[in-house]
């Protein structure tokens, strides 16, 4: 009887555990409660994909909402409920998206409940935005819509409101025209409808693994396996990363991300990185080494459609330390080791001779890079040589504001938003060669980015920015490194609440959403630009030209800037 009552109290903890991962916290800076005052009944509208909106606040809606895309392209819509009074079970539905006898059926179109999660703002003792953000002490808390949840149902208190996210994927099958359909929300069995059309355009956009934007999202399984308390490297394990990952691949990700030594960057995350190579120093004094894990991530990422390269982290980490087994000691010993030693040598010499010689059997070695980031210039210099002395024909990633003694080293270089554009003679000698160019954000700068509190739009001036400046893409640290409730409060001790992830526990976000549309606009424009002349091609160089600055003044409303530019792109690919 003890042990049944104990295996009911195990399961009704769990069961908990489940259920808490969904709640959300107060806000700490409600909407004045008056006004609600003039909503007299539940009112359903449309709003805009631009706005978050506060958890009780009023916002004006719509009643009609008109979206464009190509044939291929995912968009976005926010509908938003205002609930005056309680609603027990609110649920949405979706009516298949008709143009005369075409249609396009529900199941293209993917259907969240936005929620809510504590969040920073940066402002100053004044209440003003603070372009530095390095004092917490000046960090505002606030609840920010920004998660997506796949659930099915959800209840609305008294005067509080719901937006719900619809993600819409216009089969590349599709027959141009103009599509019409309803969004309609049950509450309590009361249905409200709002009709909405897509016009869907006669230009077709790739599938994501064939787009050419070179996106470089930063992968951290060590926190799958934390925050929902499975075995590394379990099925259980996989199974939980697999939808995760495969959202990653649907955005076009080219990058699996490795770490080959424990801890790389000095443990700054939540769930720290732990070294996917095991090293063993033999009796003999020979080196062994295990490559089991390495191994079963990278098919396993393979399997999910990222595929095109490997980074390795890496040989030049911010603690210098390196670990290793010990068999004449049985134990795990560590070993300081600068570049440009000897001792350094010798450790890492014959760890990447056999590293080459085992990724060459696998297959992957030209898709393989050893990556070093944000490193002083006469460490990465040290570290080079024991690459190329270990495989003259290794390939080197590197996220570095360091030029021009860098960038002829780098196959794919990634420079910070705020560094100096490189030159066209520059860029032209490396698309030349095949080298990668991109750009990266991280805890800065504070606009644009992809912090929890950002405005959306500012996640698709990524792919604009990537356009304008002549680069492949975007590289960001961090997909998935998540805080230890990243549902509930994505504030963390270091930095912005965001910074550390794009992505929930079993969801997307409205940010992860918006950079997929700056992603796809990217593709449109190398699609448009190879079939416009003339004054056509002058007006969409035109539009691209105003993301280029690597400046983003205060002044610029993002979602002004995407607005007018994607306005553009419609009108020259109609």
């Amino acid at each position: 009887m003890n042990k049944l009552l104990l295996s009911l109290v195990g399961l009704l903890c769990l069961t908990a555990n489940a259920q808490d991962r969904e709640y959300e916290l107060s806000d700490p800076h409600p909407a004045p409660a008056h006004i609600w005052d003039a909503v007299k009944t539940v009112t359903f509208g449309w709003g805009s994909i631009d706005e978050r909106y506060q958890l009780n606040a009023v916002p004006s809606l719509n009643t009609k909402l008109q979206l464009r895309a190509w044939r291929g392209e995912r968009v976005g819509a926010q509908a938003v409920l205002l609930a005056p009074e309680d609603v027990k079970k609110f649920k949405v539905e979706v009516a298949d998206l008709k143009c005369g006898k075409n249609t396009i059926p529900a199941s293209a179109i993917k259907k969240y409940f936005v929620c809510y999660s504590l969040g920073d703002a940066f402002r100053n003792k004044e209440g003003k935005v603070d372009q530095r953000h390095q004092n917490h002490e000046k960090f505002d808390s606030c609840l920010v819509a920004d998660r997506l949840s796949p659930k099915t149902e959800m209840s609305v208190s008294a005067r509080n409101l719901r937006p719900v996210w619809l993600d819409i994927h216009i089969p590349q099958s599709a027959v141009p025209g103009k599509y019409s359909s309803l969004l309609t929300a049950d509450c309590d069995g009361k249905r409200i409808s709002i009709p909405f059309t897509v016009e869907v355009n006669k230009h077709v956009l790739p599938a994501p693994k064939d787009w050419s934007f070179h996106l470089d999202l930063w992968q951290n399984p060590y926190a799958v396996a934390r925050y929902y308390n499975v075995p590394l490297w379990s099925e259980a394990h996989f199974n939980y990363m697999r939808p995760l990952m495969k959202l990653l691949a649907d955005a076009g990700q080219k990058v699996i991300t490795t770490s080959i030594i424990q801890h790389p960057w000095n443990s700054q995350t939540e769930d720290p990185f732990e070294s996917m190579i095991g090293k063993t120093k033999q009796l003999n004094g020979l080196w062994k080494y295990n490559y089991t894990v390495f191994d079963k991530w990278v098919e396993f990422m393979m399997g999910v459609g990222i595929d095109q390269q490997i980074d390795c982290y890496t040989i030049v980490p911010w603690h210098l330390t390196f670990e290793y087994f010990d068999e004449a000691t049985n134990c795990t010993r560590q070993l300081k080791l600068k570049p440009g030693t000897q001792e350094y040598v010798d450790f890492l010499l014959p760890f990447l001779k056999d590293f080459a010689a085992h990724l060459k059997q696998k297959g992957w070695f030209k898709k393989t890079c050893i990556a070093m980031d944000e490193r002083p210039m006469e460490m990465l210099r040290a570290a080079w040589d024991v690459v190329y002395k270990a495989d003259a024909d290794y390939r080197i990633e590197g996220a570095a504001d360091y030029y021009p003694e860098v960038e002829p080293k780098m196959y794919d270089l990634s420079v910070t938003y705020q560094h100096k554009l490189l030159s066209k003679e520059v860029l032209d000698t490396r698309k030349a060669t095949g080298k990668k160019v991109t750009f990266y954000t991280c805890c800065g700068p504070e606009r644009p980015n992809t912090f929890t509190f950002s405005p959306p739009a500012e996640s698709a001036v990524m792919g604009w920015h990537a356009m304008a400046a002549g680069y492949d893409g975007y590289l960001r640290w961090a997909y998935n490194s998540w805080v230890k409730s990243p549902n509930q409060d994505g504030r963390f001790r270091t930095w912005a609440s965001g910074d550390c992830y794009l992505v929930y526990p079993g969801g997307s976000s409205i940010r992860m959403e918006r950079l997929v549309q700056g992603i796809q606009d990217f593709e449109k424009i190398q699609i448009l630009k190879k079939e416009l002349k003339g004054t056509k091609l002058e007006q969409l160089n035109k539009a691209i030209e105003t993301f280029r600055p690597n400046i983003f003044p205060a002044k610029n409303n993002a979602a002004e800037m995407i607005n007018s530019a994607e306005n553009v792109l419609w009108s020259l690919s109609k």
